[in-house]
């Protein structure tokens, strides 16, 4: 197929474009500017950059034409975050393109009810980013049900992987988190550290979106959680990460009100983002009908990150094999 990727140069386009490279495909990549992807492969050499500033060309109008002047058999959108985005490129491309494919959000699930939440579980994001995305999924998923538009949604939990800070086990963005746990220090976590993160690795995100192009008739119509086998608890990824370092995690518990005055107003508010929804999601449909298999745990994930980050000097710590 001749595949477009919206966003290519990102976490997922990252792993996704060679995988599409090296499966046969034509694949374009498009991206607002030129930056290279994390990590590199030979693939990329066979990829059709093409430079595009998305916001712009919705705000002109022209973006859904630019689109579908690339004639793309399928379109893999990695970047769209509005209802109002999405449906000008769907109502551009209806009868045009064999698949799209939309990047959704754990978030859409809201706050934790049931462990693990299964796929069909009623929606009820809170904020904005959920909230907009519950939206897209409503929307694409309505029309290709009705026979309107072959679209399938994907929904990632925290991704991670080489070149970026992972979610850490504090439940923000902090490198002076991994960087305590590595020295052995004390490091205080909020309530009883029973908040849940459920982390993916970038690779496997990838995955799923080739094993939906892959299954077209299992996977149009449909959405899909896509994480690791087991989300996490802030406890237990502070002892795995202290244990990679040859330490017991030394952990202290504050409630959250007394917790947020140890850190800064950023790192509490990201802190509670996550901790307010602790999600935990139920793989078991995109296993049995894409046959999605994820290739790291949780922790898998964030060591892979953590490795990067200490080798090129963003966290302080001693080295990762």
């Amino acid at each position: 197929m001749r595949i477009l990727v919206l966003g290519g140069s990102g976490h997922i386009g990252t792993y996704l474009v060679p995988y599409l490279v090296e499966s046969d495909n034509e694949v374009l990549c498009m991206t607002r500017g030129k930056r290279a992807p994390y990590t590199g492969a030979p693939a990329w050499a066979k990829v059709t950059r093409v430079e595009c500033d998305r916001k712009a060309e919705e705000k002109a109008g022209t973006f859904g034409a630019r689109v579908v002047d690339l004639k793309p058999d399928a379109v893999v959108d990695l970047i769209s975050f509005k209802v109002e985005s999405v449906r000008h490129l769907a109502e551009a491309l209806r009868g045009k393109v064999r698949h799209y494919l939309q990047c959704g959000s754990l978030w859409v699930n809201g706050p934790l009810e049931v462990a693990p939440t299964p796929d069909a579980f009623p929606r009820k994001p809170v904020g904005e980013y959920g909230i907009q995305k519950a939206a897209i999924e409503d929307y694409l998923l309505d029309e290709a049900r009705r026979g309107r538009f072959p679209a399938t949604v994907l929904h990632p939990g925290h991704i991670s992987g080489p070149g970026w800070m992972p979610i850490n086990p504090a439940g923000n963005v902090n490198p002076n988190v991994f960087e305590k746990l590595a020295a052995g220090a004390e490091l205080a976590l909020p309530d009883a550290g029973l908040g849940l993160l459920h982390h993916v690795h970038a690779a496997d995100v990838a995955q799923s979106f080739w094993k939906s192009l892959e299954n077209w008739s299992a996977a149009v119509g449909e959405s899909f959680h896509v994480a690791s086998p087991q989300a996490v608890t802030l406890r237990g990824l502070s002892v795995g990460v202290a244990g990679w370092f040859g330490h017991d995690a030394k952990l202290v518990f504050l409630p959250f009100e007394q917790w947020k005055k140890t850190v800064s107003e950023d790192d509490a508010n990201c802190t509670w983002d996550h901790i307010s929804r602790s999600p935990c999601a139920s793989i078991e449909k995109a296993r049995t009908r894409l046959g999605y298999a994820p290739r790291y745990t949780s922790l898998q994930a964030i060591r892979e990150a953590l490795a990067w980050l200490i080798a090129n000097g963003k966290v302080k710590a001693e080295r990762l094999d």
